[in-house]
């Protein structure tokens, strides 16, 4: 039963779900479909809470499902596929768990390689060089079918990388080069470092940047600008001995330590030498939004909280004590070393997965979208049920969920090519009380009217993290 301090009744159904894999026409479609989208929708994010009698207990446990959306001129077409890592085809074979999770450990857990976890490439998917790349954190992607979603093989970048080299779930491609850039953090206590990689678009390593850094601190996201690559590295320090000998969690063996200070990483993307690193207070970012070059100075936009987030992701208490957020904009001077302005969004909710219009990528930009937590304020358990559309310089517009709904997947903008702001902002929505899960599609400056579409699928699919879109050629007018 839910109690007044339970602001998300029936969540903990999300992570009851028992997925049915499979691909299939989706012909329950309220409202109308722009008869500009046509490609295809990518979104990965944690599925499988359950082997036999053990229960994961956070959320970035779940093993990884990929869904897509197919948009054709003959309809829309919904696949899904638990993708098949090490861990999930080892403990299909044996029938329970039995690699240590993020937040989950049990009696006779394992580690891979005794030092890190068994990814269960779960957070994001994105074409690349034209391969489906299934991410999860500190670990090689899985190549997928674009089509189908059957897993090929673990992606090693023509054996360049291996099982143990850091590599992170936050890849980003140059639209204009076709390149991906990625980064890693080694978390050694006496020389930790950060790798930023460079790749062809042919899937070709073209450098491997090593940065040392002051202390292993965990980061999720980075950004890139035309010349910079940005990383805004928080005092969330690993402490690897407590994780590879002290039998803890990832979760467990993370501490909170504001007085080692925040900074902002910054290096040049031609070598990957580091340009700078500014201080800049003691915040915390999971995710950044954009970042670019007016005037001779780098602006790098984030969402910023005053914590780590990640002890929120208990299963199915999430979000019990979350402080406020703000998206936040830092105007610096690289040569100079110094931050000379900074600038808030008037959006203090919790917020998190922003997204803005590819076309705007690594550019001056107005419009940014993210998922929001009305309940922010207030005890108890809560979870993301605003969609917002914000811009620099005017206030937000809120789309709200309906009690007993939620959302999930980043919300992420699919252009309209007739229109240069125009386009179509999509996300996911879960029913809980009907169990009925549905994809939404709003109109990207209209967010408040509601969706101009809703696809509602046949059987429910648990929210998820991050998405993708690969356009194909839209039909002539």
């Amino acid at each position: 039963m839910s109690t007044a301090s339970d602001h998300a009744p029936l969540l903990e159904r999300a992570f009851d779900i028992e997925h049915v894999e499979g691909s299939y026409v989706v012909d329950d479609i309220e409202g109308e479909v722009p008869a500009y989208l046509r490609g295809s929708y990518y979104l990965n994010g944690p599925a499988r809470f359950r082997h036999g009698e053990q229960r994961y207990e956070h959320w970035l446990d779940g093993d990884g499902l990929v869904c897509r959306l197919h948009f054709g001129s003959d309809g829309v077409r919904f696949t899904n596929r638990f993708v098949r890592s090490t861990k999930y085809r080892d403990e299909q074979a044996a029938g329970r768990a039995l690699y240590r999770a993020f937040g989950t450990r049990f009696e006779g857990d394992r580690l891979l390689h005794g030092v890190g976890l068994e990814s269960p490439a779960n957070v994001s998917a994105y074409m690349f060089g034209g391969r489906l790349l299934a991410f999860g954190e500190q670990g090689l992607p899985w190549e997928l079918d674009p089509v189908t979603l059957e897993t090929r093989q673990r992606y090693t970048f023509g054996d360049k990388l291996n099982t143990v080299t850091p590599f992170s779930a936050h890849a980003h491609f140059d639209p204009a080069s076709g390149e991906m850039f990625n980064f890693g953090v080694s978390f050694s206590a006496r020389r930790p470092s950060l790798s930023l990689y460079r790749f062809g678009a042919d899937g070709a390593i073209l450098y491997r940047a090593r940065l040392p850094i002051e202390h292993p601190a965990s980061m999720h996201d980075f950004h890139l600008s035309p010349n910079y690559a940005v990383f805004y590295l928080s005092p969330h320090v690993l402490d690897m001995d407590a994780l590879m000998t002290g039998g803890r969690t990832v979760m467990e063996a993370l501490r909170w330590e504001p007085q080692r200070g925040t900074r902002l990483i910054i290096a040049r993307r031609e070598d990957g030498q580091q340009a700078a690193s500014i201080p800049i207070g003691c915040g915390y970012c999971l995710h950044l939004i954009n970042s670019f070059e007016q005037d001779g100075r780098l602006v790098v936009d984030v969402v910023e909280l005053e914590r780590p987030i990640y002890d929120q992701y208990d299963v199915p208490q999430l979000f019990t004590e979350v402080r406020t957020a703000e998206p936040k904009r830092y105007v610096v001077n690289v040569q100079a070393g110094v931050v000379e302005e900074t600038h808030a969004f008037d959006y203090r909710l919790l917020c998190d997965f922003p997204a803005i219009d590819p076309r705007r990528w690594g550019q001056e930009y107005r419009d940014f979208w993210l998922l929001g937590i009305s309940a922010t304020p207030k005890p108890g358990r809560k979870f993301l049920d605003q969609l917002v559309h914000c811009e620099w310089g005017a206030g937000p517009r809120v789309y709200q969920v309906p009690a007993g709904r939620y959302l999930g997947g980043e919300p992420i903008f699919l252009p309209d090519p007739r229109h240069d702001r125009g386009g179509t902002v999509i996300c996911q929505e879960l029913d809980v009380q009907n169990m009925k899960s549905a994809f939404l599609l709003f109109d990207a400056h209209d967010v408040a009217r509601g969706p101009v579409a809703r696809l509602t699928l046949k059987d429910p699919v648990r929210l998820g993290f991050h998405a993708s879109f690969a356009a194909e050629e839209a039909p002539a007018a």
